[in-house]
């Protein structure tokens, strides 16, 4: 059963965060809110003087994000965001059904009862959103609901590396739910299985292989969408 207090830490506030996080931060919210759409060249200077700061720390969040694969720098032409690609969407989903799962499982312990009942609210305002549906404000739910139930994993570089992998799919695809619609109604139903997982206190590696098996299923949906001469299945039987 989940405790009912757990103290946890913030995140550390903007005036904590070095100049290149604070540029890091700056950009990458405006990949994923697509104002810096695939192609957008990003020219240091201007950036920099939006931000008040040097071109240096800027450079070093431009490295950083080239490194997650959110932008590209080409000689004679610069920075520039990088362009959808279907092959980087799939290894993003792949990554984040490993890295998402093991982050749940580390969590579950942790996790109070009102982080549950918050988790479970923010299904139900899915389950809502069923009959007049928009893609995009759902994929935003779940991300919240799946934030809900991994935040708390004491591993946080773990957490960065899945928050980064969600960045990343932000910016390869606004919502995998828009291809494949039908897929909502079964994800919030894997969403109150999961749930009930945590809440009766379940083996770790189960709740674990049910968080992966629910990730991979949205990739095998998009798969048999997009690509139905394809045969990659990666949910276990």
């Amino acid at each position: 059963m989940a405790h009912e207090e757990q103290a946890v830490e913030s995140p550390a506030p903007p005036s904590d965060l070095s100049k290149s996080q604070r540029a890091y931060r700056w950009i990458k919210e405006r990949i994923a809110g697509q104002q810096f759409s695939p192609g957008y060249r990003l020219v240091l200077r201007t950036i920099a003087a939006e931000l008040g700061m040097s071109v240096v720390p800027v450079r070093e969040a431009i490295r950083q994000l080239e490194a997650e694969g959110l932008v590209t720098f080409e000689r004679n032409v610069g920075a520039q965001v990088s362009m959808v690609d279907d092959t980087g969407y799939r290894a993003s989903m792949q990554a984040l059904s490993i890295l998402e799962s093991a982050a749940t499982a580390l969590a579950a312990r942790r996790l109070t009862d009102a982080d549950l009942r918050h988790a479970r609210e923010i299904n139900e305002r899915m389950i809502a959103s069923l009959s007049d549906f928009d893609p995009s404000a759902f994929t935003r739910l779940n991300h919240e609901f799946h934030a809900a139930l991994y935040r708390r994993c004491p591993n946080t570089r773990l957490l960065e590396l899945v928050e980064s992998e969600w960045a990343r799919l932000a910016h390869l695809r606004e919502s995998t739910f828009s291809f494949v619609p039908g897929r909502a109604q079964e994800s919030v139903r894997e969403h109150e299985h999961l749930l009930r997982l945590v809440e009766r206190g379940a083996p770790l590696g189960e709740i674990e292989k049910a968080s992966r098996h629910h990730r991979s299923a949205t990739l095998d949906a998009y798969l048999i969408h997009e690509h139905p001469d394809e045969t990659l299945g990666l949910s276990e039987p």
